[in-house]
């Protein structure tokens, strides 16, 4: 029986179609808090789906979702509070470095009786936040005005505003060039080590997975085949005979 106390996230036994294509496929599994966790899955396997579904941008057919075991199947996206990240940093060019990972925190701080003391907290926790992720000078700069990596640093910036147990992300860093991957894996495997958020990240990359996470679980074809930590994983794959469908930007998987 899976449990539920304890965990950051639980799924128990979560499904969803789409047509006659099953793309969850009765999944059930639990993390413990803390914890930086790669969904590696080849193209098409519905990875990011499944995020999503995680996330609340879209609704299990069956099954349970928990965070920190409270159930919020049903509850939208807004209401789980957990930090979002996708493959673009869906940043608004009009507003400067600050006003974007300002946006939002006004939802958050309805405690305060005047305007005064909120934007005063405003200030105070977003400066924190560039200073976190080393982007103080650029809080006045627009993100057409940024490089992509940097731009991606700012969408991290903007999903720690409302101060998430829970981060998920989406490829985060498929659309840039190799070098700027490189750079962003220690950054954020870095950041992981500052902040007491669970982290899953969804990849394609298996040296990605090995690389950042503490635990890997493998999703193909809608099932999850494999769940476990980096030791656990690249003796999973040892036992595989066909990694083809891994595309890596590091070459061949050992």
């Amino acid at each position: 029986m899976l449990k539920v106390e304890g965990s950051s996230i639980a799924l128990k036994n979560v499904k969803k179609k789409l047509g006659n294509f099953s793309i969850i496929n009765n999944v059930t599994f639990r993390l413990i808090p803390g914890v930086l966790v790669a969904l590696l899955g080849p193209s098409g396997s519905g990875k990011s789906t499944l995020l999503r579904v995680i996330a609340g941008l879209e609704f299990a057919d069956e099954g349970e979702i928990f965070y920190y075991g409270k159930d919020v199947t049903k509850l939208p996206t807004q209401m789980r509070g957990a930090g979002l990240l996708f493959q673009s940093s869906a940043l608004f060019n009009n507003m400067t470095v600050f006003e974007n990972v300002a946006f939002g925190l006004n939802t958050k701080i309805q405690k305060f009786s005047n305007d005064s003391r909120r934007e005063e907290w405003i200030i105070k926790r977003v400066n924190c936040l560039l200073a976190l992720t080393s982007l103080k000078t650029f809080s006045k700069k627009y993100p057409y005005e940024m490089s992509g990596g940097q731009r991606q640093r700012v969408a991290f910036a903007r999903a720690l505003a409302i101060d998430p147990k829970i981060l998920l992300l989406d490829e985060p860093f498929s659309a840039l060039d190799v070098r700027v991957r490189k750079r962003l894996r220690k950054w954020l495997k870095k950041m992981h080590q500052l902040i007491p958020t669970t982290i899953v990240f969804v990849t394609h990359d298996i040296h990605e997975a090995i690389e950042m996470a503490d635990q890997v679980m493998v999703y193909e074809k809608g099932t999850l085949l494999h769940n476990g930590n980096r030791k656990q994983f690249l003796r999973y794959l040892r036992s595989r005979e066909d990694l083809s469908m891994y595309p890596t930007t590091y070459g061949k998987a050992n």
